[in-house]
């Protein structure tokens, strides 16, 4: 078997022996790739953080931990962020940098002047944590070749780790995944039958868990709507950065309800109905073709009437007494 490249382009490649398992009972060697943290928009903390690439499917924060430990020791490694979780982090990001500048101008003014600012937030934290459905899975699963981002204790860690990952490549003896006698396994959520079947009890989670969530989740979305109500109203007298006011339709009141937009619409359909009613007689030709239309009327409902009396009259004659 050819020796496996130290380096891949920009990437340091650091063989992991992954242990035997029941059922697959042989090490395999596992591909890590490391670089530093390089993204499009730069951070405060890429200096001390590393991208690694095809981390493991069953990888979590304390195998990362343990795999670091056991090639700079403990103390330099401090968290670390997968794929899945960056794109629900990038997604709530989006949404706020989607609001616009004013308005997000005007909630950071706002919390300055707010004394319980921090406090506040914690509890807004605790409002999206209640309001989250309860998940149905014990421990997550990594796609594969999925990437994660390691956030080391300073940038003199960054170096010391892509250190150690050349010399493991002269020694030969690759780091255990899970930690040495495969510690990690005893501190997480075992996968295999086991995960498969409190799936399928978390699958059917108990009713007052649900509808507390649905409850706090209704809660937390009518509280926010009335924020951005207020907002709103704010960025009408309020001049953005280069001095002007923001011009918005309507009067300088809250926007109409749903309620008052379909009693006004009722009305307006109701004058227009009048107002064609009003309409009907403006002119003596349309007299002249109503005054024929019920003449015409009259006529075929006499002749109706008509017809039913002969009816009644012949089949009153065709009637014999009994002797």
């Amino acid at each position: 078997m050819a020796p496996s490249p130290q380096t891949i382009g920009e990437f340091s490649v650091l063989p992991i022996s992954i242990p035997p398992v029941p059922s697959f009972p042989r090490n395999v060697v596992h591909y890590l790739y490391v670089r530093r943290n390089a993204p499009k928009i730069p951070t405060a903390n890429d200096s001390r953080s590393l991208f690694l690439a095809n981390v493991p499917v069953d990888s979590t924060e304390l195998h990362l931990r343990a795999l670091f430990a056991s090639l700079v020791g403990a103390g330099r490694f401090e968290s670390a962020s997968f794929e899945d979780e960056r794109k629900e982090a990038e997604a709530i990001a989006a949404a706020l940098d989607a609001a616009p500048a004013q308005a997000v101008r005007l909630l950071a003014a706002h919390g300055k002047k707010r004394k319980r600012e921090d406090q506040e937030a914690a509890e807004r934290a605790e409002e999206e944590a209640a309001a989250r459905l309860p998940s149905t899975w014990t421990r997550p699963l990594r796609k594969s070749g999925s990437t994660a981002v390691v956030l080391l204790a300073d940038e003199k860690s960054v170096h010391q780790v892509l250190k150690a990952i050349a010399k493991v490549h002269k020694s030969k003896k690759y780091p255990t995944w899970g930690g040495e006698g495969n510690v990690v396994a005893e501190r997480v959520p075992q996968l295999g039958s086991i995960w498969l079947k409190a799936h399928n009890q978390l699958s059917y989670p108990d009713r007052d868990q649900l509808q507390a969530a649905v409850d706090a989740f209704s809660t937390m979305f009518a509280r926010r709507e009335r924020e951005a109500a207020e907002i709103a109203k704010r960025l009408r007298n309020e001049p953005d950065e280069d001095g002007f006011v923001t011009v918005t339709r309507g009067g300088r009141s809250a926007p109409a309800t749903r309620n008052e937009a379909e009693e006004a619409k009722k009305k307006m359909i109701e004058k227009a109905e009048k107002k064609k009613q009003e309409m009907t007689d403006f002119y003596r030709f349309q007299m002249r073709e109503r005054k024929k239309a019920e003449q015409e009327e009259l006529v075929k409902r006499f002749e109706e009437d008509r017809q039913k009396l002969d009816a009644m009259r012949q089949k009153r004659g065709k009637f014999v007494p009994e002797a």
